[in-house]
């Protein structure tokens, strides 16, 4: 006679003879996983030994091994759906930013009509900050004095007035404190025209054809 030992769990996952229902094999349903341990259970009973049988121990060892394995199924099938709520929900809110600017670092000017707009970062407070148009030629075309300015983000507007907009090349920023120079992040507005996920993270195409993640744009208009 057979001497009964501690189940094999290892297996649980797959099918342990013919699975029953119409299900198959199902390593994801915890009550499919519950329905193998049974019938191994079951098994391992009619084949132990009458002389040496298993004690009430053992019976509820195997009993918590089996709510363990069936406990930790059931925590990642809802961990998961929480994550697929939390992308939907993320997708939905990311429909709202679509025709609007988004912030990303770069020093190109976006027109609307003849005037051009533009942002940029101050890492420090400046008591002068100059914003040169810099043509295609590298020629400066205009510059926008903007006085002081405050540490953080600002934006400005640029008429071009008689200068056409397709001979402007960038825009470049000029900020001293006193005759230390403060340092700066030019900042280019483009129109968001479409949100997506990728691998569950909000990505956004931009009406320039760049694709960025959620975390590269810098804020938006």
């Amino acid at each position: 006679m057979t001497m009964m030992t501690s189940l094999d769990l290892s297996n649980l996952g797959t099918t342990v003879g013919s699975t029953t229902g119409t299900g198959g094999n199902n390593t994801s349903d915890p009550q499919a996983m519950q329905d193998r341990f049974l019938k191994l259970l079951v098994a391992q009973i009619n084949s132990q030994d009458p002389l040496n049988p298993m004690d009430n121990a053992q019976m509820t060892t195997q009993m918590a091994q089996i709510n363990t394995v069936s406990g930790i199924q059931q925590l990642n099938e809802t961990l998961k759906g929480m994550a697929d709520q939390m992308a939907s929900s993320q997708a939905m809110q990311g429909t709202t930013l679509i025709g609007k600017d988004a912030l990303v670092e770069g020093d190109a000017l976006a027109f609307d009509g003849g005037t051009g707009k533009g942002a940029f970062t101050l890492d420090g407070a400046a008591s002068s900050v100059k914003v040169d148009i810099i043509g295609k030629s590298g020629e400066t075309l205009d510059t926008i004095d903007l006085g002081a300015q405050s540490a953080g983000q600002h934006g400005f507007e640029w008429n071009a007035g008689a200068i056409d907009p397709s001979q402007v090349a960038k825009f470049a920023v000029r900020a001293t404190s006193g005759s230390t120079t403060v340092t700066d992040t030019e900042l280019q507005r483009v129109r968001i025209a479409s949100v997506g996920l990728n691998n569950g993270a909000m990505s956004l195409q931009l009406q320039n054809g760049r694709t960025l993640s959620y975390d590269q744009v810098r804020g938006f208009i």
